[in-house]
């Protein structure tokens, strides 16, 4: 299968549809079953499966957690052979994020962003300059570093500020209008999530504003909008109707019930060529 379109992060090419990580972390920010449901089947084996029909698809990038588990999955795809490339997020479980970001880069992403859910709460906290040394960290690193986000405001107050990441993570709802834990931490964090539609067209309008790329993620509201393949491909066609062309969207898969990898891939490649 031919490429999906790319766009660009640091020198790397990167597809537009990108295999987000949660499910494979059996986190699907929607209930305490379905992350059971997740955990169970994604044996190692099986997560090697799901890289390769990426692959197959026509997806060229991976983002996950960096954590130990990820790690080790990413590695073996790469010594069988494997050719996708790994976006990382810092773990939020980790005290030292420094170590956590060190430890990653060892592994060979092609990118490291912080964490969405720490960013937001030290943006709560009065604290999001610190966050910058993070980035510092990262391109220390020879990697584009980026930042991940559920609010607006930060990305708007970084651009302002000059900060120097390379892209965002952008997520589509705004999970954080206060402390939040992140799931890794707190199993149930997904029970105080509020999905509110409205949320969408603010942050994508922050994203078209911001030069930087973005790669926006919980675009089918972790999946709240997945009722049925016309509910999927509606969240697709607004997704890249109101983002950049020199951004992408982060899915998370899980092909247990049907091949998702496959559908989404079919989708986006549909949209863009109609564009």
């Amino acid at each position: 299968m031919a490429l999906l379109p790319t766009i660009k992060i640091g020198d790397k090419e990167v597809t537009r549809l990108i295999c987000g990580g949660n499910p494979i972390s059996g986190i699907s920010h929607y209930s305490a079953e379905m992350d059971r449901d997740m955990l169970h089947y994604f044996t190692m084996p099986r997560l090697q499966a799901l890289l390769d029909e990426c692959w197959r698809q026509g997806i060229n990038t991976v983002q996950t957690r960096g954590d130990r588990h990820t790690m080790r999955m990413y590695m073996e795809h790469v010594d069988n052979g494997g050719k996708l490339q790994w976006i990382a997020q810092t773990a939020s479980e980790f005290r030292d994020i420094f170590a956590n970001i060190a430890q990653i880069a060892a592994f060979g992403p092609i990118a490291i962003y912080h964490h969405g859910t720490h960013v937001d709460n030290s943006w709560h906290e009065g604290k999001i300059d610190q966050v910058r040394d993070y980035l510092k960290a990262i391109h220390d690193h020879g990697l584009p570093a980026g930042l991940g986000t559920h609010i607006p405001e930060v990305i708007e107050y970084c651009e302002e500020h000059g900060w120097e990441t390379d892209f965002y993570m952008a997520c589509f709802h705004n999970l954080a209008r206060g402390y939040k834990a992140a799931p890794a931490v707190e199993r149930a964090a997904h029970a105080k999530e509020q999905y509110v539609d409205a949320d969408r067209d603010r942050m994508t309008r922050t994203i078209r504003q911001t030069a930087k790329p973005c790669l926006g993620f919980k675009i089918m509201s972790a999946n709240r909008k997945c009722g049925s393949p016309e509910s999927v491909r509606a969240a697709f066609e607004y997704a890249f109707a109101n983002i950049k062309p020199t951004d992408a969207v982060v899915v998370g898969m899980f092909p247990k019930y049907r091949n998702q990898v496959e559908e989404n891939a079919r989708y986006v490649r549909e949209i863009l060529a109609a564009e």
